[in-house]
């Protein structure tokens, strides 16, 4: 169920990077901007100031090209002076798009980490699109399902299998490479909240067809997995919830060990997942 941009459990820091955002996009480039949605953690309950993103979809009439693009990205870069963090992260595309399948999207601008892109076909593929029609928070534009967005669980089933299968796969491997950047990243409190938390969310979406939050995909983990694999997911949620008390991990080493295994096990289960 997808809160209202009025619902007071919306966050100040969240309210205050929009409302600016769009201050200035309304001024470099008035009126271009006809929709904008948020995603992600806000959209799914669970953002976690300090360390969660805000992640859009901003929708317009025609697709921005030439003094459009660089209006929006002076609008992105005032923001950024005003707001450094938390990121103000998401594709421009366009309501035809929207109604489409998003992986015929063609590529267009994008903010990601602080920094915008004039094309790239990021963000476009069926998880933004089923949160947008499922959870999306709609700050402006028409809300659903009075805008019509392209869904098809069996599309998105087929495209999260291929995310697990090329993107995680292809992470386990250089994570594996104790001292390539994958791996030392890894040994850092990111790696289990990426990592964990990260397949256990795309498994949810293999099994039942739902898009839920990172903490969710925890509480889906402990319940879906073997006990064994409890003190690192356990660990994972600790420190998504932004836990101050020492976890059970006292090696990163170790932590890093269990991460990587339950990494494999989650791949592994979801080749026969349904």
């Amino acid at each position: 169920m997808a809160l209202p941009w009025s619902h007071p459990s919306i966050h100040p820091t969240v309210r205050a990077v929009v409302d600016a955002y769009l201050a200035r996009v309304d001024a470099e480039a008035p009126g271009l901007v006809e929709g904008l949605y948020l995603t992600g953690s806000v959209a799914l309950g669970d953002f976690r100031a300090g360390a969660s993103d805000i992640d859009f979809v901003a929708v317009t009439a025609k697709r921005p090209a030439g003094a459009t693009v660089d209006a929006l990205r002076r609008a992105h870069a005032l923001l950024r002076a005003r707001h450094r963090r938390p990121f103000f992260d998401g594709p421009y595309v366009t309501w035809g798009d929207l109604a489409a399948d998003p992986l015929l999207a063609a590529p267009g601008p994008h903010a990601h980490g602080g920094r915008f892109n004039a094309s790239t076909a990021s963000e476009r593929h069926p998880v933004t699109w089923h949160t947008i029609t499922d959870h999306g928070v709609t700050v402006r534009g028409p809300q659903p399902p009075g805008v019509p967005v392209h869904t098809d669980r069996t599309a998105l089933r087929a495209w999260v299998r291929d995310n697990l299968d090329s993107y995680w796969a292809s992470w386990r491997r250089r994570a594996a490479r104790p001292l390539s950047r994958t791996g030392l990243a890894s040994l850092g409190p990111f790696g289990p909240v990426w990592a964990v938390l990260g397949v256990s969310r795309l498994h949810h979406t293999l099994a039942t067809g739902g898009v839920i939050s990172k903490t969710a995909a925890g509480e889906y983990a402990r319940g879906r997995f073997d006990p064994r694999w409890h003190a690192i997911i356990d660990e994972a949620l600790r420190i998504r919830r932004g836990g101050t008390a020492r976890g059970s991990y006292r090696s990163p080493l170790r932590r890093r060990r269990d991460t990587l295994a339950f990494v494999d096990h989650v791949l592994d289960d979801a080749c026969r997942t349904e």
